[in-house]
């Protein structure tokens, strides 16, 4: 009998604890289960139309991200191409700083020579092709005027495109003591430009969807800069995933996008394919291999995981077409109007990336907006053509969802009027009033006459 009871106690005591959490079980048995096992600081991945994560491992701790920094400063050139501030064939002479940091033979860099000038295509392909690092800092100067005011525009525009998790000390991703003490102002002389896995990949989809131009220099594997007479080099692309590099495969469909490494940060790389109809961005921070060393191999081999998983698992699929009306919620009434109800339905087709198998498990969801409505749920008319009334939602019912880049839970599509209702005039409103107000008198008696018998 004592035993029974000392049984209970211990028993009940353990339950106590679990519950109050004097006891806690292994972090393996409470974190969800990574699926790809990836071996970085920090990853995700991204399917590039939708931003749909598909996997997601420590993506919102801003880490190191080395020359991955360079997507910034190549989205604000494109950008200032786009709006007429810069030209591909404008001249840039170097100043004493670019100079100087561009014949530093430990840093990846083309040599710029202070007797010649260079087209900003030519520096341009330079960074993205072959990392250069002087010739980032020559498109800075050329933007802004001086890498210390570029910087401010780097950390403007990570703002105005919503990342979080970010701080930009230079336009190139170095260690800021590798820039010989004239590194940019208001940052120490080691500081390095971090960013979280989500706000790296969030940038490398604004970059590749804003200006998708970027993927046909991103994927070129070798190609000269003409440095001065008689002075070609040879650049080879760090990417080395690219189908004729050394971990390239002919049939990948990679084509895209930046390496990034530091001591600080590690092995990095912002990765982008299109297979299949989809196209995915990776990124892993810190990369390294099965026994925790890192290296060029790790982060494509870490890469690759998550590009394979991506390829063979899912699929974007259109689940409710342009024009789809939803079940019980085919119209809206109108007061007011020509007419007294309007149709509705989905503005574009609304696309979501589906796992293998799971189609079943996406379910319509109308969720109107009271804001339009007037307190009997009317709209008012006028209604215009095409006017957003609500949105029509695929919620997911399954498991291990990661969400939106930009936070979303579900994919979203705007819900709009089908035809305009426009505002009757006042003798019909009148008439119509009239009709009421008698048609409430009939309905009174009725029910009177109902109540005597």
């Amino acid at each position: 009998m004592k035993n029974k009871r000392l049984k209970k106690v211990i028993a009940f005591i353990m339950a106590f604890s679990l519950i109050f959490g004097i006891i806690q079980l292994p972090k393996t048995a409470l974190a969800a289960e990574d699926v790809l096992d990836i071996h970085a600081d920090g990853a995700i991945l991204v399917e590039a139309s939708t931003g749909k994560v598909l996997y997601a491992k420590n993506a919102d701790t801003a880490l190191g991200i080395a020359s991955m920094s360079k997507m910034m400063t190549e989205y604000i050139l494109l950008d200032s191409i786009k709006k007429g501030k810069v030209k591909w064939d404008q001249e840039y002479s170097p100043s004493d700083y670019v100079q100087k940091i561009s014949h530093d033979t430990n840093l990846s860099n083309v040599p710029l020579r202070k007797d010649m000038k260079y087209k900003i295509k030519d520096l341009y392909q330079a960074m993205a092709i072959y990392s250069a690092n002087a010739a980032t800092i020559a498109i800075a100067e050329t933007i802004a005027g001086s890498e210390t005011n570029f910087v401010k525009l780097m950390n403007e525009k990570a703002k105005e495109l919503g990342l979080k998790d970010y701080k930009f000390v230079n336009s190139t991703g170095l260690n800021n003591k590798d820039l010989k003490g004239m590194q940019p102002k208001g940052s120490g002389p080691t500081d390095e430009n971090i960013m979280s896995a989500r706000a790296t990949a969030k940038l490398a989809s604004h970059l590749i969807n804003d200006f998708p131009e970027v993927l046909k220099t991103s994927s070129i594997p070798k190609a000269k800069f003409h440095a001065g007479p008689d002075e070609d080099i040879n650049m080879e692309n760090w990417n080395w995933m690219l189908p004729t590099l050394v971990y390239g495969t002919k049939d990948s469909g990679v084509d895209g996008l930046k390496t990034g490494t530091t001591k600080f940060a590690g092995y990095c790389f912002t990765g982008t394919a299109q297979k299949n109809g989809m196209r995915v961005i990776t990124v892993v921070l810190n990369a390294t291999n099965g026994k925790g060393q890192g290296g060029y191999k790790a982060r494509f081999d870490e890469t690759k995981k998550m590009m394979d998983y991506a390829f063979a698992n899912f699929s974007v699929k259109e689940i409710f077409p342009k024009g789809y009306k939803v079940k019980k919620h085919e119209s809206i009434p109108v007061v007011k109007g020509k007419e007294k109800k309007v149709n509705i339905q989905t503005q574009n087709p609304l696309e979501v990336v589906i796992k293998n198998g799971e189609e079943k498990l996406y379910k319509p969801s109308f969720n109107i907006d009271k804001d339009k409505l007037n307190k009997s749920g009317e709209l008012t008319a006028p209604v215009k053509k095409g006017e957003k009334v609500g949105t029509l939602t695929a919620e997911y019912s399954g498991k291990n969802d990661f969400g939106y880049l930009d936070g979303h839970k579900f994919a979203t599509v705007n819900v709009v009027t089908a035809d305009k209702v426009e505002k009757a005039n006042w003798f019909v409103l009148m008439m119509r009033g009239v009709g009421g107000f008698f048609s409430d008198v009939w309905s009174g008696i009725t029910s009177t006459v109902k109540g005597w018998f």
